[in-house]
């Protein structure tokens, strides 16, 4: 039971490109993903963005506000999981251009273009997007603002590399690569930056990465996620880690930043919400699926948490 791979695959994000980018020195520019930059590739508004640029060709240095400036090369990716505004550029102290002034409209494909800069040493860049229905996720949270991952490691790096490139020849040749193939690709990104950034945490740190790696509050994760249905309670789970009540609620509260009963809430709720989109299951079952002895005490906390009944909020869900 690896609580990890559990929570990467109830993420449930849909990924793509939309922008590709060609920079001669010296050049700078703010960069940050909107709704509407993306919207052509969503049947709805995302409630979360996750940005990332591939670096295809020459280097960026990149910065975010109250953060020290990171450079990355060809190769290597660049992910802002909680969508910052952030500046890139070929050399520090020059001045910005906005982005958005630059995008040139889709001329082959659904893919806009900047071409600038001053004509020195060139950089290509391809910006790509993860978008989630869901407002909040632990996983997502725990991550710093930016992150650099070297596409030539890691356990992926094959299919990773591979997709780039045919990505990079699609968008040569005037074409956009079919959405199937970047769509895992996105993903792939993400859980490859966070299996790394995850190695590189310091034992005792505080956070929902590192709670995973504890070895009983990672048991008591592991224990929640593969069996959502279950009727835990915090002494039961306590139990099961060899905990007393007392001690295994203030270890899991301080290091995933909420009681373990209100984490297992949480994600029994967004269990259900994923089933409920997805499958045509009936309500009253999904609620004993997720742990709810009936379907009124069900309907209760899901309103309680999403403001809706979980049958309004299925029925505002577009067609699929």
């Amino acid at each position: 039971m690896d609580p990890l791979s559990e929570v990467l695959r109830s993420v449930r994000l849909t990924g793509g490109v939309f922008l590709q980018s060609h920079f001669t020195a010296p050049w700078c520019i703010i960069s940050n993903i909107s709704a509407g930059d993306v919207a052509p590739f969503l049947a709805a508004p995302p409630a979360q963005l996750i940005g990332y640029h591939v670096i295809l060709e020459g280097e960026v240095l990149a910065s975010i506000d109250g953060e020290p400036a990171v450079t990355a090369r060809a190769g290597e990716i660049l992910l802002l999981p909680r969508n910052d505004g952030h500046m890139l550029s070929s050399a520090q102290g020059l001045k910005p251009v906005h982005a958005s002034s630059l995008i040139q409209p889709p001329v082959d494909g659904p893919l806009g273009r900047i071409v600038h800069g001053g004509g020195g040493k060139a950089t290509r860049v391809v910006c790509g997007f993860l978008a989630s229905e869901e407002g909040y996720n632990p996983l997502i949270a725990a991550l710093p603002r930016m992150l650099t991952l070297d596409i030539r490691e890691g356990t992926s790096r094959d299919w990773i590399e591979a997709s780039v490139r045919f990505a990079a020849s699609e968008f040569a040749a005037g074409r956009f690569a079919s959405s199937s193939v970047m769509s895992r690709l996105s993903e792939t990104l993400l859980v490859e930056a966070v299996r790394h950034y995850s190695s590189t945490l310091a034992d005792g740190d505080a956070g929902w990465l590192n709670g995973i790696n504890d070895p009983q509050v990672g048991r008591a994760l592991a224990l929640i996620h593969h069996q959502i249905g279950a009727q835990w309670s915090a002494e039961s789970l306590a139990k099961e880690v060899a905990m007393s009540r007392s001690a295994f609620a203030d270890r899991f509260t301080a290091l995933i930043g909420m009681p373990p009963i209100r984490y297992l809430t949480v994600w029994r709720l967004q269990t259900a919400k994923l089933n409920l989109r997805e499958r045509q299951i009936p309500i009253a079952k999904l609620a004993h699926s997720v742990g709810y002895e009936s379907e009124e005490a069900f309907s209760r906390a899901f309103k309680r948490e999403f403001g809706v009944s979980p049958a309004h909020w299925r029925q505002q869900q577009p067609a699929g």
